[in-house]
């Protein structure tokens, strides 16, 4: 054990963990030659196509320092807000933690949430400035940044580059002689933390845990802590590039069970894995709940493929674990589910991933937040969909969910940022000049207002220099109304919304113009109407397709054209007594693009 490093690389999207990780790997020789491309550890080709890391990635990488071999277990995490429960989880298996903050960026404010949930688990703390091989690079001011938010020596923070690999050795060094080798009881009652879990279709359910006391072996009877199921270990090993079986693992070690586990109800991020015959006392405690932000409808195309889905979404939780989900109905689009995402980039993700992964064609409802309605009889309900509000006539007061967001950008920008959060209903709390011309700037504002364009606005507004991070700080009472909208008067309740009322007419204006240019027209005329309650605010109408039922008639008496359009007047009227509305899919993502 004493030999163990278990460490996780984190900071800001785009700050360069991906290319610090690759770097490692090529200087412990883990990965050599052709293996070795960029972002080796992202596994998902949607995860190289952007760029971005969408999922944590645990390796073991051996390292020879003055003549001793240390084990390095590295977990590379993603730095976008929308998968901050990713990192979360990383950090419970981890005792140090490398800091990676872009020497020509800076600070942001995804790397100060980062580096404060790493503070709470008492995580040794390695900064690194890296990119330092970029002709922009600013060392000094960001090292007074770093020293300000550290409280470090200016000394202590480690240079590199993770293109050229400068100073990769120097970081290796400095995670064997700061990050304290795990403690742990090998002679214990084994104790794991289940902190990831992948789906094999060959092996089932792979568990990937972190030993805090005790020794696993292979052909050991285990059993889940909460669930209380009981399992045979068929196979345990260490997690490298590919899985590496071994015949015993113990206190200090991450690594890998298979169990032969199919159902995905079995297997729950943050359980505590010991023996059948000698258990532990208590479960691990300390981990984190996944909170979703985003709740949305998905529906199957075709109403068929419900079941097929509903098993793409149970595979697709357990290589995603901050995501919810549960069945629903809609009268628009039969059965799907109401799903729960950490953010709007989240939501992209996953609809992206069931199209790739499980080829399931889906129409994603427009998103929104979960709210609690007080009834005039003093029943409390959450409503996640505004199909659920209660009737006006039943409903005292809704209040919606607060956050407190943090934007760090540079002061030119200040003005165009607090006008945004002021135009989203937004209070600033405090701002403050973190060094030189960078504000950092808090706002308590509804949860609902940043879910649609506002990431998009704020990245325009400032150039791309603006970073947002945000937590849940509770419920407020707010005057909120149903929009609801309304085709040839029948509701379409997947583009119903729960919005402010001082908004609601110049958004259900904007909404019944957008569906007018996205609805193709039919032989009958369609009514677009916006409504709150019996009250229509807002309308469009859809052009009916004239046919030329005159063509024929040259010439002759006027009577005889009047006659066959007075008919044609009669069938138009018939049939949009019966005409059904086809809502195309890009309706439903039409509300998304509003901002544009």
């Amino acid at each position: 054990m004493e030999n163990i490093r278990n460490f996780c690389i984190i900071a800001h999207i785009d700050h360069g963990k991906s290319t610090l990780a690759d770097r490692f790997l090529q200087v412990t020789k883990t990965v050599s030659g052709k293996e070795l491309v960029e972002q080796t550890l992202d596994n998902m080709d949607l995860e190289r196509e952007r760029g971005i890391t969408i999922k944590s990635h645990a390796i073991q990488m051996l390292y020879t320092h003055l003549n001793k071999q240390y084990v390095l277990n590295l977990i590379d995490t993603p730095g976008h807000v929308d998968f901050s429960y990713e990192v979360s989880r990383s950090i419970a298996a981890c005792e140090g933690a490398i800091l990676v903050v872009d020497a020509t960026q800076g600070i942001q404010a995804q790397t100060i949430s980062n580096l404060y949930m790493a503070i709470e688990h008492n995580l040794e703390i390695i900064p690194v400035l890296n990119k330092m091989d970029m002709p922009s690079a600013m060392p000094d001011i960001v090292k007074d940044q770093i020293v300000e938010l550290l409280g470090c020596k200016r000394e202590e923070i480690l240079e590199a580059s993770g293109k050229t690999g400068m100073g990769i050795v120097e970081i290796l060094e400095t995670v064997i002689n700061i990050v304290p080798a795990p403690k742990g009881d090998i002679n214990a009652p084994l104790q794991a933390l289940i902190f990831d879990s992948v789906f094999n279709s060959f092996r089932g359910i792979i568990a990937y845990f972190k030993i805090l006391n005790g020794t696993i072996r292979k052909g050991d009877f285990v059993k889940f802590f909460n669930t209380g199921k009981e399992y045979l270990a068929d196979e345990i090993g260490i997690l490298q590039m590919d899985y590496m079986e071994r015949p015993v693992l113990s206190a200090g070690d991450v690594g890998y069970i298979i169990s032969g586990i199919k159902s995905a109800k079995e297997v729950k991020v943050g359980d505590t894995i010991t023996h059948v015959k000698n258990p532990c006392k208590a479960a691990i405690d300390g981990f984190e709940e996944v909170k979703p932000m985003v709740f949305a409808g998905i529906y199957p195309i075709d109403a068929d493929d419900y079941d097929d889905l509903r098993t793409a979404m149970e595979k697709l939780q357990l290589n995603d674990a901050s995501l919810t989900y549960m069945p629903e109905a809609s009268a628009a689009l039969g059965f799907g589910f109401r799903c729960g995402f950490l953010g709007l980039l989240h939501m992209e993700i996953v609809q992206e991933r069931l199209e790739r992964e499980f080829d399931m064609n889906v129409i994603t409802t427009t998103p929104n937040v979960s709210y609690i309605a007080y009834l005039r009889n003093g029943e409390v309900i959450e409503v996640h969909s505004p199909v659920e509000l209660p009737d006006p006539k039943i409903l005292d007061y809704i209040e919606e969910p607060m956050i407190r967001a943090e934007i760090i950008s540079q002061a030119e920008f200040v003005g165009g940022i607090i006008k945004l959060c002021l135009d989203k209903r937004g209070v600033l709390i405090k701002q403050h000049y973190i060094s030189g011309n960078r504000v950092d700037m808090e706002f308590k504002m509804p949860m609902a207002e940043i879910v649609f364009d506002f990431y998009d606005r704020l990245k325009s507004i400032s150039r791309g220099y603006a970073s947002l991070d945000y937590q849940q700080t509770g419920y407020q009472r707010g005057n909120l109304v149903k929009l609801e909208i309304l085709l040839n008067a029948e509701k379409v309740d997947a583009l119903s919304t729960l919005i402010h009322h001082d908004n609601a007419y110049d958004f259900g204006k904007r909404i019944t113009e957008k569906l007018k240019e996205l609805i193709p027209r039919q032989q009958f005329e369609i009514a677009i109407q916006a409504a709150i309650g019996a009250k229509v605010i807002a309308r469009s109408t859809v052009k009916a397709v004239r046919k030329d039922v005159t063509a024929k008639c040259y010439g002759g008496d006027i009577t005889r054209k009047r006659k066959l359009l007075e008919k044609q007047k009669k069938g138009k009227k018939r049939m949009k007594q019966i005409g059904n509305v086809e809502v195309p899919q890009n309706a439903f993502l039409a509300v998304l693009k509003l901002g544009d």
